[in-house]
C-alpha cells in the first residue's frame, strides 16, 4: 500500500483489523458512499402494518404462549455514549458567559431550566452541593451560571461527563424513589421480559470507563427489584470492539497521524454494535436505546406494544420456518402456487425477474437464501417532527426493492424527487425493535453477513486542533441490518419518550 508503512501494518494487525478492511475504508474516504435510492416512503398498508384490536390480543397471547413454551429472550441496550449532547445548550451558555465575563442572555432552554428546576430528580442534590437554598435562584439570577457549572463540572455533580444511563431521570418511583434509565430498563424487562423460569436477561453495551458506574447502580437495585418483581436478573456488559474502530484521514484523504506518527483510529459508531449483538445467544432480542424510558407508572403502552411486537415476530417466524422446512421437499407446483405467493404477499418480498428463469434445486437455493435470514419487527411512530430515521422502500444496485430504515444523511437532499419522497413520509423509527437471531434449524445466524458495507457515512472531526475525517460504519438499525427480513408496525407515540436534551425531562411523560 502506498500510504501505509510497515509500522502502520503492524499497528493494524495488532488491533486485530485486516489490511483489506483498512484499504476498503480508505477507498470509501476517496470515493464516498452512494446515496440510498429511496423509491417511496413506507406508509400504512404499504409497508407499515396497522394492527386491529383483535390482532393485538392475538399477538400478546402468542407471546405469552411462547414464554410458557420456554423461549429464550433478552434485552439489548446500547448505552455507551456520554450525555454531552444532552447538555449542549448548557455548555454553550457557560462558554458565552465565561467569554463575556458577565451573565449572558439565556436561551429558552436555560430560562425553562431556571423556572422548572424543582421538577428535576437531582434538584436537592444540586443545591446541597452548592450549599445554597433553592430560593436563592429565584432571588438572584446571577447564580444561574454557578448552578449550571455545578450541574456539568467534575467539581459539581458532573452530569456533563457521565453516561445517560446513570443520570437521575425520574422521582417518586417504587420501590426505589429516584430512578435512572438503568432502573427503568430493569423494571420494563421484569414486567414483560422474564422467561418461564422468571429469569430476566439484559445486556448493556457500555464504555469501559463507565462500566463500574453501571455495575454499582445495578448492584444496589438488583436485590430490591428481584424481591419486588419475583425475578432473577442476568445482566451482562460488553464494549465496542477495537476491531470495529475505523481509520481517520486528513482532509486530503491521507491517513491521519498523532504526534508520534502513529495512525489514529476512531470508534466506528453504533453500527459497530452489530458485533456485540452477534454475541447474544437468545432466540428473541428486544432492542431499545438507553434514554427511551418513562417512570413505571407510565409504562402501560410500552409494555403492551413490546408484547405485541414480539408476538407478531414469533408469528411471522413460525410461518417462515414452516415454509423453509417445506421448501426442501416442495414440488415445482407447490413453489409456484404456495411458496412464492406467500413470500410476495405475506412477507412483502419483491422477487427479481430472474426467478422465472430458475427451476429445481437452483430455485430452491435462491428462495432459501432470501427467506433464511435474521428477522426484525420494528415499531414506527407517526412523524410529529422528532428526529430519527424513517421507513422507506429502497432500490438496491440490482433493482430489487426492500424496506429499510434510512437516515436523512444517507439521502441525496439535492435531488428534488428524493426531497418530495421525504415530505410524503408519515412515520419515523423510534428504535423499538424485536429480533429473531436463529434460523429454522435453531442455529445462530452470523449477523455480520447481513450488513451492507456501502451504507456508512463520513463526518468531519478534529484532533488537537487539526481537522480530520472520520468514517462511521453502517448504522445498527440501518445498513447493519440491511439484509434482514424487515417488518414495520405502527406503534403509538406514547411508547417513544427519549431524553435527548435535559429539558425533555420537563415533559409530562417524565414527571
Amino acid at each position: 500500500m502506498d500510504t501505509l508503512h510497515l509500522n502502520d501494518q503492524l499497528q493494524i494487525e495488532k488491533m486485530g483489523i485486516s489490511i483489506e478492511k483498512i484499504e476498503n475504508q480508505l477507498n470509501h474516504f476517496k470515493n464516498g458512499f452512494l446515496s440510498i435510492d429511496i423509491v417511496k416512503p413506507a406508509t400504512i398498508d404499504d409497508g407499515i402494518i396497522h394492527l386491529t384490536t383483535k390482532q393485538k390480543e392475538l399477538y400478546i397471547n402468542t407471546y405469552h404462549t411462547a414464554i410458557l413454551a420456554g423461549i429464550n429472550i433478552s434485552r439489548f441496550v446500547p448505552a455507551s455514549g456520554a450525555a454531552t449532547r444532552m447538555f449542549k445548550n448548557y455548555f454553550d451558555y457557560l462558554n458565552t458567559h465565561n467569554k463575556l465575563g458577565k451573565v449572558s442572555q439565556p436561551s429558552s432552554d436555560i430560562t425553562e431550566f431556571a423556572k422548572e428546576i424543582s421538577k428535576l430528580p437531582f434538584y436537592n442534590e444540586l443545591f446541597e452541593k452548592l450549599n445554597i437554598t433553592p430560593q436563592s435562584l429565584i432571588d438572584n439570577d446571577a447564580l444561574l451560571p454557578k448552578i449550571i457549572d455545578c450541574l456539568l463540572d467534575t467539581k459539581g455533580i458532573n452530569y456533563g461527563q457521565l453516561p445517560k444511563g446513570v443520570l437521575k431521570f425520574h422521582a417518586n418511583s417504587h420501590p426505589i424513589e429516584i430512578t435512572t434509565p438503568i432502573h427503568e430498563h430493569m423494571i420494563e424487562a421484569a414486567i414483560y421480559g422474564k422467561d418461564f423460569n422468571d429469569r430476566v436477561q439484559i445486556h448493556f453495551t457500555v464504555s469501559p470507563d463507565h462500566e463500574k458506574l453501571f455495575k454499582h447502580i445495578i448492584e444496589i437495585a438488583k436485590p430490591i427489584y428481584e424481591a419486588h418483581y419475583n425475578v432473577h436478573y442476568h445482566i451482562s456488559f460488553s464494549h465496542q470492539k477495537l476491531t470495529t474502530d475505523t481509520i481517520a484521514v486528513t482532509p486530503s484523504n491521507e491517513p491521519f497521524r498523532d504526534e508520534k506518527g502513529s495512525l489514529v483510529f476512531r470508534p466506528g459508531g453504533h453500527g459497530a454494535l452489530i458485533e456485540n449483538l452477534n454475541d447474544i445467544k437468545s432466540d428473541i432480542v428486544f432492542i431499545k436505546n438507553i434514554d427511551n424510558v418513562v417512570p413505571h407508572r407510565k409504562m402501560h403502552d410500552t409494555i403492551e406494544y413490546k408484547k405485541i411486537l414480539a408476538g407478531l415476530l414469533i408469528s411471522i417466524q413460525t410461518k417462515i420456518f414452516s415454509t423453509l422446512a417445506k421448501l426442501n421437499h416442495a414440488s415445482s407446483d407447490e413453489i409456484q402456487n404456495e411458496i412464492i405467493p406467500f413470500m410476495k404477499k405475506d412477507i412483502g418480498i419483491s422477487l427479481p425477474e430472474k426467478v422465472e428463469l430458475l427451476d429445481g434445486d437452483l430455485l430452491k437455493q435462491f428462495l432459501n437464501g432470501i427467506l433464511n435470514r435474521p428477522i426484525r419487527v420494528c415499531g414506527m411512530v407517526k412523524n410529529e417532527g422528532e428526529p430519527g430515521g424513517g421507513p422507506f422502500w429502497v432500490r438496491d444496485s440490482e433493482g430489487n426493492l426492500s424496506m429499510q430504515i434510512v437516515e436523512s444523511s444517507q439521502i441525496d437532499l439535492t435531488d428534488p424527487a428524493k426531497v418530495e419522497i421525504i415530505k410524503k413520509s408519515t412515520h419515523f423509527n423510534p428504535v423499538d425493535i424485536v429480533c429473531s437471531l436463529k434460523n429454522y434449524q435453531n442455529k445462530k445466524f452470523n449477523l455480520t453477513l447481513y450488513v451492507d458495507p456501502d451504507t456508512g457515512f463520513i463526518s468531519k472531526k478534529s484532533m488537537n486542533g487539526k481537522p480530520l475525517k472520520a468514517l462511521e460504519l453502517p448504522g445498527l438499525w440501518n445498513g447493519a441490518m440491511a439484509h434482514w427480513l424487515t417488518f414495520f408496525v405502527e406503534v403509538p407515540l406514547t411508547t417513544f419518550n427519549p431524553v435527548k436534551t435535559l429539558n425533555d425531562l420537563f415533559r409530562d411523560n417524565h414527571q
